[in-house]
């Protein structure tokens, strides 16, 4: 199953958007022709910010207003920020299949078929070695 990412949901039109950030709704509309955030379009062509916009724009906001970043270089750290979140993410989901690999291998050391593992080794190499624990 697919969940939503509810801060991703178009909410906010410009207006409100421009207030939330502290910002003039053609900063908003200058953003948006740089490409540093993309806000959804209604039916009727009207912007509609998310949440996630207004958190990007006010990263924005920061990074060039009191931290003096120009614009190219905010683009070029809204970018590394993406690409990092997008590790963060990658490497959460290769955790979680190494802890799936860690626990079957677990269930097969506990039910004493691990020798079925070994490289070379078959059920019956294992039983004639002695090594078995149930005789």
């Amino acid at each position: 199953m697919v969940s939503r990412d509810w801060r991703r949901e178009p909410r906010y039109p410009i207006g409100v958007t421009a207030q939330l950030v502290g910002l003039h709704p053609q900063t908003l509309r200058h953003y948006e022709n740089l490409g540093l955030v993309v806000p959804k379009r209604t039916a009727g062509n009207h912007r509609l910010y998310s949440d996630h916009d207004v958190e990007r724009l006010r990263l924005i906001s920061r990074l060039s207003g009191e931290l003096g970043v120009n614009l190219a270089g905010v683009e070029v750290v809204l970018n590394m920020t993406e690409q990092m979140n997008d590790l963060r993410e990658e490497l959460r989901r290769r955790e979680e299949e190494m802890l799936g690999e860690i626990a079957h291998l677990r269930r097969l050391v506990a039910t004493d078929g691990w020798a079925r593992m070994l490289p070379g080794r078959s059920q019956t190499d294992h039983d004639r070695s002695g090594l078995d624990r149930r005789r």
